[in-house]
């Protein structure tokens, strides 16, 4: 199967985001087989593995390079000629970032479909790791749960200080490995927050997940300056570390099952979103929570500021990593 590549190259702008701000360490971890060039990369040379899910706009499959054994997640559009020129470039921004998924290259098919060929998480999404803890109706436990949170807020660091803001930050977007490692991914309705002389943009931020979606993105066609933009992903950020605590949907009982209209009623109208009073909670995560879900945009904890939060930088380090890895392995 022929097709064109286009290299994703680093955004070379500015220090890289880990080079200024706090670093999650990773865990150990055995070498993957490297991945080849990406003017060597072609469709015909991946052999299929397994589905790993699909959207509205593309599927995703596990496929392996026969040359070198190096394994992708391939994104392949359904469309033949969707616009992805704004989703590649955010990955080129992104590239090299330690806490977001790493794109290798765009490949493109006979009839000009583009597929992505992405970093390969071998333990799914946090959602599907909820998932499987939702067998004994549990959350994921403080240590593991700090950690976690460490490593998405490092991961919307970067892509923030590059310019972008991902606006569908959600459990099923964060990534993990068996290594313990979580990385930002999925970069259908990311947008650019500054034009090519450093203007600031305004974004439309209507197009996501209705469920965690903050009450400002409700408005009739919303958009959203880069401020406004981050903090809609700080809203996210807080209801999904308050599903990962809570073991099942925050915002109602049961967001795959309720409308449009009653999620945007709870939301917007309904209790204050917050770790409840008598579950069993340190005050660091009920202040962490209650800092991102703030009603007021500009009330809301920036990135920067939840960097600092003590949710954050009072973990014990090593502890709260073991305690991840062996959640995730455990749900493997």
């Amino acid at each position: 199967m022929a097709c064109s590549v286009l290299p994703i190259a680093p955004h070379r702008a500015g220090c890289l985001p880990h080079q200024m701000m706090m670093r999650v360490p990773a865990a150990p971890a055995p070498t993957p087989a490297p991945a080849p060039a990406p003017e060597e990369l072609r469709l015909s040379d991946l052999d299929w593995i397994g589905d790993l899910g699909a959207g509205g706009f593309a599927r995703v499959s596990k496929v392996r390079h026969r040359h070198t054994g190096a394994v992708f997640a391939l994104k392949m559009s359904f469309d033949a000629d969707p616009d992805v020129e704004e989703e590649a470039e955010v990955l080129r921004r992104a590239a090299g970032s330690p806490h977001v998924v790493d794109c290798h290259a765009l490949l493109r098919g006979p009839a000009g479909e583009p597929a992505f060929a992405l970093e390969f998480m071998d333990a799914g999404s946090l959602g599907r790791v909820l998932c499987r803890r939702h067998r004994g109706s549990r959350g994921v436990p403080e240590p593991a749960l700090a950690e976690a949170a460490a490593h998405c807020v490092v991961g919307l660091a970067q892509l923030h200080s590059r310019g972008v803001a991902h606006l569908d930050v959600k459990p099923d977007n964060f990534l993990a490995s068996s290594r313990g490692e979580i990385k930002i991914s999925d970069f259908n309705t990311s947008r650019i927050l500054y034009g090519s002389a450093g203007e600031r943009l305004q974004v439309p931020i209507t197009a996501g997940t209705l469920a965690y979606f903050s009450p400002e993105r409700l408005a009739p066609r919303a958009r959203a300056g880069p401020h406004g933009a981050m903090a809609a992903d700080v809203w996210g950020l807080g209801v999904t570390v308050l599903e990962l605590f809570l073991g099942r949907f925050a915002v109602v009982p049961d967001a795959d099952k309720a409308s449009a209209a009653e999620l945007e009623l709870a939301i917007c109208h309904g209790e204050p979103l917050r770790v409840p009073e008598e579950a069993e909670a340190s005050a660091e995560l009920r202040g962490f929570v209650a800092a991102c879900l703030q009603w007021e945009p500009t009330r809301r904890a920036t990135v920067p500021q939840l960097l600092r939060h003590p949710f954050l930088t009072r973990r014990d380090v090593e502890a709260s990593r073991r305690a991840l890895r062996d959640l995730i392995v455990e749900t493997l």
